[in-house]
């Protein structure tokens, strides 16, 4: 178990999808860093993690799915602490699925979308009385390996195209984190920016007008954790939502100021990695459609520490 048990944060992207268009959020996903103490440094070494989230919408008409996110990340807490603060480099490809939720010609095949991966790094700091604070910062790689997906009908008929927009242009992404990791507690708010090259436009040609312009909004999310542990088993609240800034008529985010989700988190750790399983429904939103239920789990697995790890009878959670 890690002097602070792990928290490495995730990388992910937040979907909704109707028949016809598609429905714009950060490309962070609200809700990936919950249950993460984001706010304090990661001892040195190597860490691998896995989220996985799976969306079921309220949506049941011709066309509508549920989507799931997939985010393998890799972080490097490193042995540079500049004026104090670890750094700590991350890389993540992250995945989008699409399951259609109605058979017949007029369900939606499923599909994969890729994410540009993303890269970056933390600067993270502790405080002292078990206070953390983290500045992070880097880019998803939207125009070099990121998709742009269509939807189609199990018949073969067009249902939605571009899946998501907001890939158009590479997402840069700024967060500030603040945690506080005393008596086996885990209370953490992180505030995330995801800004876009506005408008913006796929590569290649124009067809199913998949090229664009499109209009992205630039959005700010705000996940928030109050968890406690008791011996391996932690268990406490969460909640997190989305704020879009553009949501004028031609806006990916058009009508949609964004949304708000609570919900609950139970973990264990097993020794050699960590795992944490959370769900949580949105309580406040500005369009019908993104009335959802999340289911998240997530895996944690330290790879590599140049020292022994010493069992800590107050572990942490910590980051990305």
């Amino acid at each position: 178990m890690l002097k602070n048990w792990l928290a490495a944060g995730a990388v992910s992207l937040a979907v909704g999808m109707s028949a016809t268009a598609s429905f714009a959020q950060t490309t962070t996903v609200p809700g990936e860093q919950v249950g993460l103490a984001t706010g304090a440094p990661l001892p040195e070494g190597i860490y691998a993690l896995n989220t996985f989230v799976y969306r079921s919408n309220q949506n049941n008409g011709p066309g509508s799915v549920d989507v799931g996110v997939n985010v393998p990340v890799l972080v490097w807490s490193t042995p540079f602490v500049p004026f104090g603060g670890r750094v700590e480099l991350l890389v993540a490809p992250p995945t989008v699925f699409a399951f259609g939720k109605n058979s017949g010609p007029n369900g939606a095949r499923d599909l994969s979308i890729n994410v540009g991966t993303f890269v970056g790094g933390i600067w993270a700091f502790d405080l002292g009385n078990n206070f953390g604070v983290s500045l992070l910062g880097g880019v998803y790689l939207n125009e070099l390996n990121g998709d742009r997906g269509v939807l189609v009908s199990n018949g073969g008929q067009l249902l939605g195209a571009p899946v998501l927009g907001q890939l158009a242009s590479n997402t840069y992404r700024m967060g500030v984190a603040a945690s506080y990791t005393g008596e086996g507690y885990n209370l953490t708010a992180n505030l995330t920016a995801n800004i876009y090259d506005s408008p913006a436009t796929f590569g290649g040609n124009n067809t199913f007008g998949l090229r664009g312009p499109f209009i992205i909004s630039d959005s700010l999310n705000l996940d928030l954790t109050a968890t406690k542990k008791f011996g391996k088993f932690e268990i406490g609240a969460i909640g997190y939502g989305t704020y879009n800034f553009d949501i004028s008529q031609f806006s990916l985010a058009a009508g949609n100021r964004g949304n708000f989700s609570l919900g609950g988190l139970i973990g264990y750790d097993f020794g050699m990695f960590t795992a944490q399983a959370y769900v949580a429904h949105t309580v406040a939103s500005a369009v019908r459609r993104s009335d959802t239920t999340e289911g998240w789990f997530r895996l944690i697995v330290p790879l590599y520490s140049p020292t022994p790890v010493v069992a800590s009878a107050a572990p942490i959670i910590r980051k990305y």
